[in-house]
């Protein structure tokens, strides 16, 4: 792997841990279901965007 791409799978190695971590501390006193669920949707958009640009070069 390139350092660029090392960079890229370190922000989603974060981005997996903050996936864990928030919803079960911050969001801990957010009843309504749609706290967590709605965090969750933010990041996997986030990650989807980071893996385009991760695999939109590797056919060239």
């Amino acid at each position: 792997m390139k350092a660029n791409e090392w960079k890229w799978a370190l922000g989603i190695f974060v981005i997996v841990l903050l996936a864990y971590i928030i919803p079960y501390t911050l969001l801990t006193d957010v009843a309504a279901w749609y706290g967590s669920f709605f965090f969750w949707t933010i990041l996997t958009v986030i990650i989807i965007f980071i893996n385009y640009f991760l695999t939109k070069n590797w056919g060239k």
